[in-house]
């Protein structure tokens, strides 16, 4: 009696999300369960592809983006298999479905989470008029490496810049129904030389320090999948990581979140070297945990004979096939499988207007002599509009976009044909070593009051697998600005690229600089805004600009050494002849360059200026359970003519502990409005937890590590940038 009592109980407690999913499993058989793990790209023939779904083999599908094949092809899973499990779509939704917003690096530069939640909200509401109900996105991969092709898709170098913005990328998505998948499961932007799929070795205090925290802040905020990386991490590739995949994801952080391969990443064991054929590797990411095979067709290929062989039990299927049903349940599949087929709205005003202004917030005003912005109603003021990006519909969109339509693409050129301009491009195209253009823009440029050169990249020189050794502007773009700038006549130059360049020697030579990455659909309407100001510039760094390649990886909140650089170093070309090899000093700095960066972390000008007040600190009240808590505030004044935003950015800096902590560290920020004489206080909530870190420890051949807050001495700053130019204000712990 007692123990019907006790199962009644236990029956009783369970929600009806976990009676559903135990009942249709109960049901399946090990073949419709490895098939819920397989997720198909519909390259495959037809008939091979109608024929594995109809034997309820595939659990998910992607790139498909038309409801009428999402739902054909939803008929045969849901109304032709024996248990009638729907497929969830997926798609490689990145930074916009049809309206494209900025990339992902540009929309860091905003720092600006509503505005960034809104895009992936639209973005959302226009991928599921297509069938598509799980997004690939976001990539909280904390980049230290511009050479890096994905840098582009990440929110940039810092830690809570990337949690803030995944995270609100996250809610986005999810509250219009549409699943996110954060990835990559972990440690894929430390690649080795910057180059793509490579080798990484990341210290596992840094792991959890640096790169994991953006993971549990965006599984925090709901994700409901996880997508593993393609790099090997300390031996380990992340597909057969039972560290990250089991100790890490499912026990620490208790996520039931679906962990899905990268594409063919678990197939991809064999190549590092970790197996001897793709039947090894299918027994490796079953006890890692890796839920759902994307494209590599290991586990359809040879799960079945490993569990016949006895080296993998049905209960380890079982908890994968679960997190697959759970992620149809919450997205609603079950009882609404299909789309409907009425003809998609694309391009509405809502997410245009949002695209421009995203745009419009992600642009970096990096330098400016005064000549920005454009008085565009003087009567006489001559503009010349030049260089390769200055019309180009389809590289303005950026990486990955496989779904915007470069005809919707509003360029500068076309937005700035309403002024007195001319337009000789110089070159067609960022990698054109072709340099006969140049003589015509010069010629032209002769004739102007103001030149406009239009920079950067082309959208295919960064992304996946897009990695450059040379972050200088490719092609001729460098000898264009030198001609322009010989004529005497001031460079506007605008930069739109997939990651900081190396441009120190453009910089000064230009009278202003904006940087605006790839800005999507409305990049020319958002470029017009803000060099005619009517828009201010708000943008600010969010990854640190190298001068030269040589100094990366170059961040902010780098380790200091026990002999830290001196200011100024003694460079190359100063050093005398036959100097004894003592004489020149003992630091950390290189010969040819300062440590420090072209650009730094969180840096951006306005139209305006801004004076910030010192900062007060007060102790909060205790609450159980939180630990202590610091109030700081500071007052902003907008000093100059223009109503503008500003970023203030809150930082810290241990000065002492068990191990050696970053110079600076960014706990919180805050994007405020701030109009013409005026000013406003911004107020931040610093804990104890928040100034913590991970802690480790050697001792006889074991290893453990620990999260906790140090007894020491903190400066504490709300500034402008990582520079961190106003006073600190002391705080002991």
């Amino acid at each position: 009696m007692s123990l019907c009592v006790l199962l009644v109980s236990s029956c009783a407690k369970k929600s009806a999300e976990d009676r559903f999913i135990d009942d249709l499993l109960s049901r399946m058989t090990l073949e419709e369960k490895i098939g819920q793990m397989n997720q198909l790209d519909p390259s495959y023939e037809s008939e091979v592809k109608e024929a594995l779904i109809r034997e309820g083999r595939v659990g998910s599908i992607f790139n498909i983006v038309d409801a009428k094949e999402v739902n054909r092809l939803q008929r045969m899973a849901v109304e032709e298999t024996r248990l009638g499990i729907p497929l969830v779509v997926a798609r490689d939704v990145i930074h916009g479905y049809h309206t494209i917003y900025p990339i992902p690096l540009g929309q860091g530069a905003t720092w600006n989470p509503e505005l960034i939640e809104q895009a992936a909200q639209l973005t959302a509401r226009e991928a599921i008029q297509d069938g598509i109900r799980w997004a690939f996105s976001p990539m909280v991969d904390v980049a230290h490496d511009p050479r890096w092709g994905r840098v582009a898709e990440g929110y940039g170098e810092d830690p809570v810049l990337t949690s803030t913005m995944g995270a609100a990328t996250v809610r986005g998505y999810q509250s219009q129904g549409m699943a996110a998948c954060v990835k990559h499961f972990a440690g894929y932007s430390v690649s080795e030389g910057g180059r793509d799929y490579n080798t990484t070795w990341i210290p596992e205090v840094q792991l959890r320090d640096i790169y994991l925290p953006p993971f549990k802040a965006a599984l925090d905020a709901g994700a409901m999948s996880v997508m593993c990386s393609f790099n090997n991490m300390n031996g380990f590739p992340s597909s057969a990581n039972p560290h990250l995949n089991i100790d890490i994801l499912r026990h620490e952080w208790q996520s039931d979140a679906l962990l899905v391969s990268d594409w063919g990443s678990g197939s991809d064991l064999v190549p590092h070297g970790m197996c001897a054929d793709k039947k090894d590797a299918a027994l490796r990411c079953i006890n890692a945990r890796m839920e759902m095979d994307m494209e590599g067709n290991i586990y359809t290929d040879y799960l079945a004979e490993l569990i016949a062989e006895g080296k993998v039990k049905e209960s380890q299927i079982d908890e994968c096939v679960r997190s697959v049903l759970r992620l149809k349940y919450r997205l609603g599949l079950f009882d609404n499988p299909y789309v409907p087929e009425d003809e998609p709205t694309f391009y509405s005003d809502e997410a245009l207007a949002a695209a421009q202004q995203t745009a419009e917030e992600s642009a970096i005003l990096l330098k400016n002599d005064g000549i920005l912005p454009l008085n565009i109603q003087h009567p006489t003021l001559n503009i010349l509009i030049t260089g390769p990006l200055a019309d180009q519909k389809k590289e303005q969109l950026g990486t990955w976009v496989f779904d915007g339509q470069p005809e919707h693409s509003v360029t500068p050129l076309e937005v700035f044909r309403s002024l007195n301009i001319s337009y000789e491009p110089g070159l067609t195209y960022s990698r054109d070593k072709n340099k006969a253009g140049i003589a015509k823009a010069v010629a032209a440029a002769k004739k102007a009051d103001v030149i406009l050169f239009f920079a950067g990249e082309e959208a295919i020189l960064s992304g996946e697998a897009r990695c450059r050794a040379d972050i200088n502007l490719p092609g001729a773009q460098a000898e264009m600005m030198d001609a322009l700038a010989a004529t005497g006549k001031p460079v506007v130059m605008i930069v739109m690229a997939g990651r900081p360049l190396t441009i120190g020697k453009q910089v000064e030579q230009a009278a202003a600089v904006l940087y605006a990455f790839h800005g999507g659909t409305m990049a020319g309407p958002a470029l017009f805004n803000i060099l005619t100001g009517q828009a201010v510039p708000s943008g600010k760094t969010p990854i640190t600009f190298p001068k030269m390649v040589g100094q990366i990886p170059l961040y902010y909140n780098r380790h200091n050494t026990g002999r830290p650089s001196y200011d100024p170093p003694m460079l190359i070309d100063s050093i005398p002849i036959g100097c004894p090899q003592f004489s020149i000093g003992q630091s950390s700095y290189w010969l040819e360059t300062p440590t420090e960066p072209l650009f730094p972390f969180g840096f951006g000008l306005s139209y305006t200026t801004f004076e910030y007040g010192s900062t007060r600190i007060d102790t909060l009240p205790f609450r159980e359970g939180q630990g202590v808590g610091y109030s700081l505030s500071c007052s902003i004044t907008n000093t100059g003519k223009y109503d503008a935003y500003e970023v203030a950015q809150l930082y810290t800096h241990q000065k002492s502990g068990y191990m050696v902590r970053p110079l600076k560290e960014l706990k919180g920020f805050e994007k405020v409005y701030i109009p013409a004489g005026e000013s406003r206080t911004v107020t931040f909530t610093l804990t104890d937890e928040q100034l913590g870190y991970w802690h480790e420890s050697h001792h006889d051949f074991a290893s453990k590590v620990w999260f906790e807050t140090d007894s020491a001495d903190y400066e504490v700053w709300i500034a402008p940038d990582s520079r961190c130019q106003t006073t600190p204000v002391q705080l002991t712990l």
